[in-house]
């Protein structure tokens, strides 16, 4: 049973509702308008609100709804990190929301999330725009253990972060016992030991238009994975940009501008239907 309510966002240009999925809360920003919807699915680490650039690069054509995927900021912790449910998930919003299908857009995690929704459910699917992961995952996100639980300032928590600071701004909150991070890093490992693996098969299930968006510079994806990706599946456009992973941060105007070209596409065409 799902049940859902909005609340007072923090932003002028967004509402949060919260679902109810059977006692665990399940958060995503909507960002309205009349547009058609696109469904925004973020990486490990990060949270709906890193798409809100992108959605209002989008508006008014697209209207962006952008969870906060289980285990990620304001969603709760889930009792697992599989496939089956981060895709429920996914289902659970565009149920509530009322749509039938929605353009589904992904970064790395939600990448993964995006085209296995697409081929368990591709009746949901209108289009893929997918950030910077491959039908192959092998990296490793271990690393992410040794960052720190809690620090007694922003300043500090930045500081023992190091490096990976610069990834993680939006995702530091401040706590009753100090500053922390809007997940917990053995989630993300869990998590990411569940998207590893061979996808060819669910990326090549479907044949709806794709956009794959590649960072020149991502030790995530290569070139020349990306082009076979490209070459294997039909309807899918390969773009590069010259970022690392995190294309929509990183390059934010750049992305915007091929993903509205890729969408404005499929309005001028008769979508391609599963």
């Amino acid at each position: 049973m799902s049940t859902g309510r909005s609340v007072p966002s923090t932003s002028a240009e967004s509402a949060r509702v919260h679902l109810d999925l059977n006692g665990r809360r399940l958060s995503f920003l909507d960002f309205g308008g009349p547009g058609q919807p696109l469904l925004a699915l973020h990486g490990h680490f990060s949270e709906g609100q890193t798409f809100a650039r992108l959605a209002r690069e989008l508006a008014p054509d697209w209207r962006v709804i952008a969870p906060d995927q289980r285990g990620h900021g304001e969603s709760d912790r889930p009792a697992d990190y599989s496939r089956e449910g981060y895709i429920a998930d996914a289902v659970a919003v565009l149920d509530h929301l009322g749509l039938g299908e929605a353009v589904v857009l992904g970064h790395s995690l939600g990448g993964v999330n995006a085209y296995q929704l697409a081929a368990r459910h591709p009746e949901r699917v209108l289009a893929l725009v997918i950030e910077d992961v491959g039908a192959i995952v092998d990296d490793d996100l271990s690393f992410c253990l040794a960052w720190p639980d809690r620090a007694p300032s922003r300043a500090a928590l930045i500081e023992e972060l190091g490096e990976s600071a610069r990834y993680l701004g939006d995702a530091i909150r401040e706590y009753s016992n100090g500053w922390g991070l809007a997940f917990h890093p053995e989630d993300m490992v869990a998590s990411h030991k569940l998207v590893k693996g061979d996808h060819w098969d669910d990326w090549l299930a479907t044949s709806c238009p794709a956009l794959l968006v590649h960072g020149i510079r991502s030790d995530t994806l290569s070139a020349e994975h990306a082009a076979v990706m490209t070459d294997r599946r039909p309807h899918t456009l390969l773009v590069h940009l010259p970022t690392g992973h995190t294309v929509h941060e990183t390059d934010p105007d750049g992305f915007a501008s091929a993903v509205r070209e890729f969408l404005a596409s499929l309005e001028a065409d008769a979508p391609v239907r599963h």
